[in-house]
């Protein structure tokens, strides 16, 4: 197999240089209203001696929020002096969409979190992501993604860690997510992991952690509050910061199955029938889709497969055949 060319990605900074260093990571990119233009991912490197290296991401979608404001916060404010080791932090991952304020890039339409490992002769997205595979995710020993609902999805705010296989692994993921301190703690399933940044770094053996804050495409005092507050929990649980980890109470939630996801089957009006957080019952009615198109028709019911609490929901109030409806979190005692 041919050697891959090297990224064509250059940063401004320098990973390996002490102190504090805001830059970018350029990315040459011809268009027409720059022919020898480039993207301009802001990036920042908080370092200070040998130890440990979190690398802290927001904005992987562009229209979630939590994450990039607590980011940008972080670089403005982290103290070297309180650093053992080095935190790379990059607020906004697909730059691109996070300046469009859309999930996907406006550039080639791709999704950051489904274009692992990319490739450095593809799409814009696909570099960025291969930037990230082969220069920023190897540097890592722990990798902390922020997520939230974006403009479709709303959920009960949680950290989360995938199961894995390498049980050590996962006991250092779910670990971190406990020092997070989130209202819910979530041991998550993807719909569909193939392709995301989670996958690229749990397979690199990285402690991968990541959250669902809130969502409808924008975000609440609460949710920047957690934010905040717990990606210093979890760089202070990995002793890159100084201090004690500031604990709350977590209620932690399982996704032992597909059986957790609820989808519409129609097109249609969303009536949300249950409200986040509150409990449910296997096959008690979570949501109604309502014809729109002529009156008279009866409501669609959309019922819950397994009992648990209500973790995420459908945000806007219409809803296509094959939304995510509404995610059921099995309580775990």
């Amino acid at each position: 197999m041919p050697a891959l060319r090297p990224s064509p990605i250059a940063p401004t900074v320098d990973f390996d240089k002490d102190g504090v260093q805001h830059g970018f990571l350029r990315l040459p990119y011809s268009r027409d209203d720059s022919a020898w233009g480039s993207v301009m991912i802001p990036v920042c490197v908080i370092r200070n001696g040998k130890g440990p290296t979190a690398l802290l991401t927001g904005g992987n979608h562009g229209d979630e929020y939590e994450g990039p404001l607590a980011l940008y916060d972080l670089a403005r404010t982290l103290d070297p002096k309180d650093v053992a080791g080095t935190v790379i932090i990059v607020p906004a991952m697909n730059y691109p969409a996070f300046r469009a304020g859309t999930r996907t890039s406006p550039i080639d339409k791709g999704n950051m979190n489904r274009s692992f490992p990319g490739r450095p002769d593809g799409t814009v997205t696909e570099k960025i992501a291969d930037y990230f595979q082969r220069d920023l995710l190897p540097r890592a020993d722990i990798v902390f993604d922020f997520h939230s609902g974006g403009k479709t999805l709303d959920f009960v705010p949680f950290c989360a860690a995938h199961t894995l296989p390498d049980k050590a692994q996962e006991e250092k993921a779910f670990a971190a997510v406990e020092a997070f301190s989130a209202p819910f703690s979530m041991r998550m399933t993807e719909i569909d992991a193939v392709g995301m940044y989670d996958t690229a770094a749990e397979a690199m053996g990285k402690v991968f952690v990541t959250t669902e804050l809130g969502g409808g495409g924008t975000s609440r005092a609460e949710t920047v509050r957690i934010a905040r507050r717990g990606v210093v929990n979890v760089l202070r649980h990995a002793g890159i910061v100084d201090g004690a980890v500031e604990k709350s109470q977590t209620q932690w939630l399982d996704m032992p199955s597909g059986g957790c996801f609820a989808f519409a089957e129609d097109d249609g009006m969303i009536e949300t029938m249950v409200d986040l957080g509150e409990t449910v019952e296997e096959g008690q009615v979570v949501a109604r889709v309502h014809s729109t198109g002529r009156t008279g028709n009866a409501p669609r019911e959309i019922k819950a497969r397994l009992s648990g609490l209500l973790a995420a929901r459908h945000f806007p109030g219409l809803v296509k055949a094959g939304d995510c409806a509404a995610v059921i979190g099995v309580l775990v005692p």
